[in-house]
């Protein structure tokens, strides 16, 4: 076995030694920072509604629609953070800049939750003269939020897959640990949203909102420390460009190319990946391997030699990993109403439980923590599919005459 890791590199740049960098030791650094985003962003997202309504005075509407604003551009940052990653600093760098990002909003939050100056004048609930806020210090909320936004779509672009760089694919034994490190990273994230949805909200409610969006802040800062210390541990692998660019350079070479006929034969398409890292070739969408026809005009000269223009002539192999993600449209299509239903969760769902009555003895359940219902739910089924479901599917699996 090869001590070094093909397509990976050390901290300094030369092959990655097998036994000194990788594995579970440097996975578990980058967990760190996952649990914290998972409780910050979470944390504060599933108590913002209530935040709006009765420290900002904002009608249940506008406040509603901040909540799902503020998560859905979240999502929507993942698309920036990882062209980002790909195309200019690579995971490592960008998983330590977003989560600086991401604690400068929180430890905004935390001041402008602090200081009188920053929030209105706090009134008798249901009131109609609570003045709402004004201009500037929604202002420096909606900074602090963008900015925490912002600082999630780094991390959630990068970490998983700065995770995954952690394993050779090509060695049985560490493929196997990538496929249990992609099992515990939805755990933790699981465990991240349920602190968020019970400790931290609590803090909110009962003790301290700035209080508690400083516990955010500190655990990124405690994260940050924690993952730069794995610095000398990490795999580092080389990034090949952002696959988002990649998808359009071979639907815009289809585009182009539409007129033409395909060969007959697969073997007269381009293709100039090595053997062994070939996909194997599909009948399905045809349309886009004219991307990989060659014509006149398709290369390019240069001093360092000719190269295929990516806009003009794209390789089978990336028509095939295109072909990939257009298969995957349906199950993504599959989550919208999922996550429709989510927001009502997180926003209107959260409003109802604020009147209602959630006491248990001298105890009071915050509004907020009822959407632990929803967390309880995932950490149940993953531990269904990790111990029941994937020992039955193996074992199925394994009988003679089954095919997968």
């Amino acid at each position: 076995m090869s001590w070094t890791v093909a397509g990976a590199v050390d901290y300094k740049g030369f092959p990655a030694d097998r036994s000194k960098t990788g594995g579970w030791v440097p996975a578990a650094l980058i967990l760190g920072i996952e649990i914290v985003e998972r409780l910050s962003t979470m944390g504060i997202a599933v108590n913002l509604v209530t935040y709006m309504i009765s420290v900002m005075h904002l009608p249940s509407s506008t406040a509603a629609n901040t909540v799902t604003d503020f998560m859905g551009t979240s999502f929507l940052l993942c698309l920036l953070g990882g062209f980002i990653a790909d195309s200019f600093l690579g995971r490592y760098k960008t998983i330590g800049i977003f989560a600086s990002i991401q604690t400068l909003g929180t430890a905004t939050l935390a001041i402008s939750s602090r200081l009188p100056q920053l929030r209105p004048p706090s009134c008798h609930a249901n009131s109609d003269r609570c003045k709402q806020a004004n201009g500037f210090q929604l202002g420096i909320l909606y900074l602090s939020l963008y900015f925490i936004a912002l600082g999630t779509g780094g991390l959630k672009s990068s970490v998983s897959g700065f995770g995954s760089d952690q394993f050779d694919e090509t060695d049985e034994k560490e493929k196997s640990q990538m496929a249990y490190f992609f099992n515990r990273f939805f755990f933790f994230i699981s465990f991240g949203t349920l602190a968020a949805v019970t400790v931290l909200v609590y803090l909110q409610d009962e003790v301290s909102r700035s209080l508690a969006y400083g516990v955010c802040s500190v655990s990124m800062i405690i994260a940050i420390i924690v993952f730069l210390s794995g610095t000398k541990r990490y795999r580092y692998k080389k990034s090949l460009g952002s696959p988002i660019v990649h998808i359009f350079q071979v639907i815009v070479a289809s585009i182009k190319k539409r007129k033409l006929q395909l060969p007959h034969t697969v073997g007269s398409l381009y293709e100039d990946t090595p053997e062994d890292s070939r996909i194997e070739h599909t009948d399905q969408f045809r349309f886009l391997e004219k991307a990989a026809i060659v014509t006149e005009g398709d290369f390019e000269t240069s001093l360092s030699g000719s190269a295929p223009n990516p806009w003009k002539l794209c390789s089978l192999t990336r028509v095939e990993e295109v072909k990939m993600v257009v298969r995957l449209l349906p199950v993504w299509a599959t989550t919208i109403l999922f996550w429709t239903i989510y927001a009502q969760m997180i926003t209107f769902s959260v409003e109802q439980a604020s009147t209602m009555e959630r006491n248990m003895g001298s105890f009071q359940i915050p509004a907020g923590s009822l959407t632990v219902f929803f967390v309880a739910a995932i950490l149940i089924t993953l531990a269904v599919y990790d111990r029941l479901i994937m020992p039955l599917w193996k074992k199925w699996k394994g009988k003679p005459g089954t095919h997968y």
